[in-house]
Order: structure tokens, then sequence, then C-alpha cells
């Protein structure tokens, strides 16, 4: 199992550490592990589920919350 920092994380979603941040802190980022009170890592498979769940195939499709 691969475990990514928050930067190794946003590096791959394209996306800087602090929107990722936001978005873990609003429950709309992907799924992560918290190693400790300030630890946390991101798993591939997460990181992989919560790009899939971003997929349309319209500017009008409405990407839904994903948790």
């Amino acid at each position: 199992m691969t475990l990514y920092t928050q930067r190794e994380a946003a590096l791959v979603l394209r996306l800087s550490e602090r929107t990722l941040e936001r978005l873990r802190c609003s429950g709309l980022g992907p799924k992560f592990i918290r190693l400790g009170q300030k630890s946390v890592r991101y798993q591939q498979s997460a990181l992989d589920e919560y790009i899939e769940a971003r997929e349309v195939r319209s500017t009008s499709e409405v990407v839904g919350r994903v948790r």
C-alpha cells in the first residue's frame, strides 16, 4: 500500500496543498488516513476514486459531492 503525504497527493491531483487541505476540511476531498494529530496520508486508491468520481462527459454535468 502506497501512502502519499499532502504535498505528494497535491502533486498527483495537480492541486495546491492549500486547496487539498480546504477540500479535506470541508469533507469534499479524497478520503484520507490520519496517522496522528497532524499527520495525514492519502492512499493511491483514494486519489483514483476521487478523480474517477469527477469524470464528466459534458460541461453541463454537475460533479456531485463524494465522501
